[in-house]
């Protein structure tokens, strides 16, 4: 399925207590509420807890999308790490499992420089055939996908789009300005998604769909038709509750809003823990 102007959602992993196992039952739940909801599918991101899930597992979860969600919704799988060789090899299996498009993120912790990155992607997009979007995070990554640096990726074959969470609405424009109108530019990061539609991006990768699917995907059909005041009061709706789901590391608060709601059960695999006493609080008094 092509990848479409949208809304998409960045899923979390479910674990059972207390061996911390997936919970495959609340995923596959969690999947369907998404292609109810006519919302695309993004597993194995951030959102996922990815870096602490194991080769098997991976291949489990996507062979599970697949199978749930294969020409109901598009399905972009992530597959980047900080290993040239190891993305090419993650995103071979999610080729040839059947997802749609691979998300990648710039390589962390190693901090290459701009050549570095650009070959990187190069060496993918020649050693696979999948359409790719690149995830430019920095605050996670270390490294900034510049306007001037995705204008050059966006040049190899079947680079599609960017996630863009850098949290710069200049680079925002810049890349928005310099690109083609057919190169896709997501939002990554939930607060700014109703000033980036204004800039004209083509919708968000979204953590706070994982419990607002309906609110997120009409927030993004509002801004992609021109409707900004119904956009607004959406977003100015749910902002309260973004802003209190990110206080701590992502996918904490998000996990445990899904956990009131009988979602998942409320468990983490370390390094990542419950959130504070504190943070639980704010969350419990916005769900109220």
């Amino acid at each position: 399925m092509k990848i479409r102007k949208g809304t998409y959602t960045a899923l979390i992993t479910p674990f059972l207590e207390p061996e911390g196992e997936i919970d495959y039952g609340s995923l596959n739940n969690l999947m369907d509420i998404q292609i109810e909801n006519d919302l695309g599918l993004v597993v194995l991101g951030t959102t996922a807890e990815t870096p602490n899930l194991t080769d098997s597992e991976k291949e489990e979860i996507i062979k599970k999308a697949v199978k749930k969600a294969k020409d109901k919704i598009p399905i972009i799988v992530g597959t980047g790490s900080n290993s040239t060789r190891h993305t090419i090899e993650e995103t071979k299996k999610a080729e040839n499992l059947g997802a749609d498009a691979v998300l990648i993120v710039t390589p962390y912790y190693n901090k290459p420089t701009d050549e570095g990155v650009y070959r990187h992607f190069e060496c993918v997009v020649n050693s696979t055939n999948i359409p790719i979007i690149v995830y430019n995070v920095p605050a996670r990554t270390g490294k900034n996908v510049s306007a001037k640096l995705i204008k050059r990726i966006s040049g190899l074959e079947r680079i599609i789009g960017i996630k863009e969470a850098s949290g710069d609405i200049n680079q925002v424009m810049d890349i928005k300005s310099n690109l083609p109108s057919d190169f896709l530019i997501f939002s990554g990061d939930d607060s700014l998604t109703l000033p980036m539609l204004s800039l004209g991006v083509d919708g968000v990768i979204s953590v706070v769909s994982n419990l607002y699917p309906i609110e997120i995907r009409d927030l993004i059909n509002c801004g992609l038709s021109g409707n900004f005041e119904k956009a607004s009061e959406i977003h100015y709706r749910l902002l309260p509750f973004t802003k209190a789901i990110f206080r701590e590391t992502n996918p904490i608060g998000i996990k445990y809003a899904m956990f009131l709601k009988s979602l998942i059960k409320e468990a983490y695999r370390l390094p990542m823990c419950e959130i504070s006493e504190e943070n639980k609080e704010k969350i419990r008094e916005l769900l109220r």
